[in-house]
This record gives structure tokens, sequence and C-alpha cells, in this order.
């Protein structure tokens, strides 16, 4: 049997295989974090749930679902709009086959910073990253030990190593280097904060009061990661969403989808950060 389906399989048919494939894929990648992927997960379980109604004959419900994927069909292109939008204007500058590339670096940077903090963590070491974004901040690290070196998981541990002269600082980070270290930051005047708050979570909250940087922070004492946003701080920072959230930031999509920090923020609260 086999046998007799490789006759008809010709090679132009791999190519087409391939080609759909590779469409879907980069179609997909341009949806993660986006309101449109929600709408792919549910497409995807409407399919099943059709098959599984014509296979258990359920008419009538298949006939719902049949009618639902109709009406999808108007709806989607009014409700995605600007989804739709920017994958036909990524697709005609070509960004679409170049972003593949951006992401691999980003997965690689965040790795960097993921595992160093994740270390930091394990040991104990104090250390507080501000991840710069819109707002520049010069005047924090005009004054600081200037670096511009490539971010390195062993670069990172050994800025917040115990004892090491840049320690007790800030180090701003942006999308390709490691800017600077030793920085001072402008402390949080929130008097509602918990007082197991010390000067470093402070810090990390003021700075984000003045700006829209986002700033990691791990705690000496308790050894937890900790996230800071707008003046907010979420606690017990999990790996998953630590990564998650580098992974956007240093692939750029942080500042082209503000959908991706909103949802992030929710979705902190939600695994029980603590503001």
């Amino acid at each position: 049997m086999s046998v007799g389906v490789l006759k008809f399989f010709r090679w132009q048919d791999v190519i087409d295989i391939a080609l759909v494939t590779y469409i879907i894929y980069k179609t997909l990648s341009l949806l993660v974090g986006t309101r449109a992927i929600r709408l792919v997960k549910s497409l995807f379980l409407l399919v099943v749930l059709s098959f599984a109604a014509r296979w258990l004959n359920l008419d009538t419900f298949s006939w719902i679902l049949t009618q639902g994927f109709s009406a999808l069909l108007i709806i989607v292109p009014i409700i995605f709009q600007p989804e739709l939008r920017r994958i036909l204007e990524e697709l005609g500058r070509g960004s679409m086959w170049r972003r593949s590339k951006a992401l691999k670096r980003a997965e690689v940077v965040a790795d960097e910073v993921s595992k160093a903090l994740m270390y930091c963590c394990a040991h104990k070491i104090g250390a507080l990253i501000v991840l710069q974004r819109g707002t520049g901040l010069k005047d924090y690290w005009r004054n600081a030990v200037l670096l511009n070196a490539d971010i390195t998981q062993e670069l990172i541990i050994a800025i917040f190593w115990p004892n090491n002269p840049l320690h007790d600082g800030a180090t701003i980070i942006d999308t390709e280097q490691i800017i600077s270290a030793g920085c001072y930051l402008p402390l949080t005047e929130d008097a509602d904060l918990s007082r197991w708050l010390g000067t470093r979570h402070r810090a990390a909250i003021g700075v984000t009061e003045v700006s829209d940087a986002v700033s990691l922070i791990v705690s000496e004492e308790r050894g937890e990661i900790s996230l800071a946003i707008g003046g907010r701080i979420s606690r017990n920072l999990k790996e998953s969403q630590l990564k998650k959230y580098l992974v956007h930031y240093f692939s750029g999509q942080d500042q082209e989808q503000q959908g991706v920090l909103e949802s992030l923020k929710e979705e902190l609260r939600s695994f029980g950060g603590n503001d």
C-alpha cells in the first residue's frame, strides 16, 4: 500500500508541502504575543470539535459549527485588521524573513540574562538590572561605569558578585548591550510599600515611576526574583515568566506590541506576584 502511495507522490508535492508549512510557521510566529494568537487556538479547537461532531453524527451541533465558521470569515478580518495589516506590511518589507534571525538572537541573549539571574537567585546574590526601553536613561548611566559590553551570563554574575565595587549599583541594559554598571537610581516615595522591600527594590520601582523602563531584581535575603513595571512590583517571578518577557524585549516586540507588556502584567498578578 505504501508503495502505491509513493507512486503518486511527485517531487512537486514535497515543495508544495514545504511552502505551505513555512508560510503557516511564519504567520504563527508573527501572531505570537498578539490578540490573534488566541483566535488561532480557538479555531483549532473548533476544527477538532467539528470533526468530532461529524464522527459522532451530531447533526445539529455540526450545523451550528459550520454556520459559525461562515460568520468568522466575515468577522475575523474586521476585528483583527491591525494584525493582518502588520503581517502584509512585514511581508512587503521583507522583514518577515529577518525576524526569525532576530528572534533566535533574542532567545540566546534572553537565556544569558535569565541564567545569570537564576544563578544569583540560587546563591542569594543581590542584583538589579534595568532594561532601557523608549525613555533614555542617560541621566543615570552617564556618571556610572560605562561598559558597552556584550550581554553574557558570566559578565552579569561578575558585576553583582559580593564585594565587587559595582555590586550595590544597578546595571542598565538595552536590546544590544550592557550599557553601564554601578548606576544609582531614584528611590520610590510610595509610603504603602512593604517594609520588607529594601533599597534595591525601592530603586527598582523608582526608576519605573519616572520612565518606561523595566527593572529585574534579585533579593539577597529571600533569593527571589521580582519585576517592576510602571511603579508596581511583582515578586516571586518564575523562570518561565522571566524568559518570556526577556525574549519579547530583546526581539524588539516589547516596543512594537504594547499588548504583550499589558498581558504580562496581568499574568504576573495571576501567578501570585505580590504587588
